[in-house]
C-alpha cells in the first residue's frame, strides 16, 4: 500500500477509540500473517506487531538490527492478512534524527498500519535513552507526517527506563513520569512503560499521567481484570506469543528426539483449518 485510503483512515479512528473504551484494549502481538490471522479469528478487535518477533523470525536479533525495509515489508504483509486495524512496532524509528522518525512514520502509514510504537532506547549502554528534547522533537515530526498524510496515526510512545533498569531504582519512577508526560504533551496518544509489573506503580502512573497507559503483560503481571481496575487502557504481550510458540517447538523437537513420539502436535490447527484461515483475505495467484 502506498496511498492512504478511506478505509485506513476509518480504521485509525476506530483504533484510537479503542483506547477510551470501558474495558482495556488487549493486543496479542503478531509476527507474521498466520499469527495475525489466528489473533483476528479469535475475535480481537486489532492486531499489534512485535518488532522482536519479526526480527527473530527473519534471522535477526532484536534492537533495530533488521533493516527498516524488511520490517515494513513484514508489517504490510500482516496488514494485508487481516481486516482489523494493525499497529506497527517501529522500535526507535531506525535512526536517531527527527528525519528518520518522520520517514519511519511515513513508511508505517504506507504499509497500511494505523498505529505506531516508538521507543526511546538507543542501544548504547553508555547512553541507554535518547535525549529527552530530541525524542520530543522526533514525536513532533511523527505527528506532522500523520497530519500531512491524512491518517490519524495512533502513536504509542515508550520509555525504557524500567525495562533497561536505567539509573538508581529510587529515581526510575520520576524519570519515567517526566518522559511520558513530555511524550504525551508532544502528541502521543498513548504512553508505554514496559518493565513495570507491580500494581502500585502501575496505578500511580495511571493517575499521574491522565492519558491512556500501555502495560506490557508478562508472567507475574496483574491480570487483565486487575489492570482494568487500575485504569490501564492498553495491554500488549510483546514478543511473548512468538517466544511461547518457539518454546512449544522446542518441546516438540525434544519429544521427537528423546521419545520418538509426536503428542505435542495434538491440538494444533489442522492443515485444512490453516488453509482456510489463510484463504480468507487472499485471492488466487491467477487473480492478482
Amino acid at each position: 500500500m502506498s496511498v492512504p485510503t478511506a478505509d485506513q483512515i476509518r480504521k485509525a479512528e476506530a483504533f484510537r477509540a479503542m483506547h477510551f473504551a470501558a474495558a482495556p484494549l488487549v493486543l496479542v502481538n503478531a509476527w507474521d500473517a498466520a499469527s495475525a490471522r489466528i489473533i483476528e479469528e479469535l475475535g480481537f478487535p486489532a492486531v499489534a506487531t512485535t518488532s522482536a518477533g519479526i526480527a527473530f523470525s527473519r534471522g535477526f536479533p532484536d534492537g533495530q538490527r533488521i533493516h527498516r525495509d524488511e520490517m515494513m515489508e513484514a508489517v504490510a504483509q500482516i496488514v494485508d492478512s487481516v481486516s482489523v486495524p494493525v499497529t506497527a512496532d517501529a522500535e526507535a524509528g531506525y535512526g536517531d534524527s527527527p528525519d528518520s522518525a518522520a520517514e519511519t512514520a511515513r513508511r508505517v502509514i504506507q504499509a497500511g498500519a494505523v498505529g505506531m510504537n516508538f521507543e526511546d532506547a538507543t542501544g548504547d549502554t553508555n547512553r541507554p535513552l535518547e535525549d529527552l528534547s530530541l525524542q520530543v522533537e522526533r514525536i513532533h515530526m511523527i505527528r506532522r507526517v500523520s497530519e500531512q498524510m491524512g491518517v490519524p496515526l495512533v502513536l504509542n510512545a515508550r520509555t525504557d527506563v524500567y525495562l533497561l533498569q536505567v539509573g538508581d531504582p529510587a529515581t526510575r519512577y520520576d524519570e519515567t513520569l517526566k518522559r511520558l508526560l513530555a511524550y504525551r504533551d508532544a502528541g502521543a496518544d498513548c504512553v508505554f512503560a514496559p518493565g513495570v509489573r507491580d500494581a502500585q506503580t502501575i496505578g500511580r502512573l495511571v493517575k499521574d499521567l491522565a492519558c491512556p497507559l500501555n502495560v506490557l503483560a508478562v508472567p507475574g503481571s496483574p491480570s487483565v481484570s486487575q489492570l482494568n481496575a487500575l485504569g490501564v487502557k492498553r495491554i500488549s504481550l510483546g514478543s511473548g506469543p512468538m517466544r511461547a510458540a518457539m518454546g512449544l517447538l522446542r518441546k516438540l523437537t525434544g519429544e521427537v528426539r528423546k521419545h520418538g513420539t509426536y503428542a505435542l502436535m495434538e491440538g494444533a490447527p489442522s492443515h485444512a483449518e490453516m488453509n482456510q484461515l489463510m484463504s480468507v483475505h487472499r485471492k488466487p495467484a491467477t487473480e492478482k
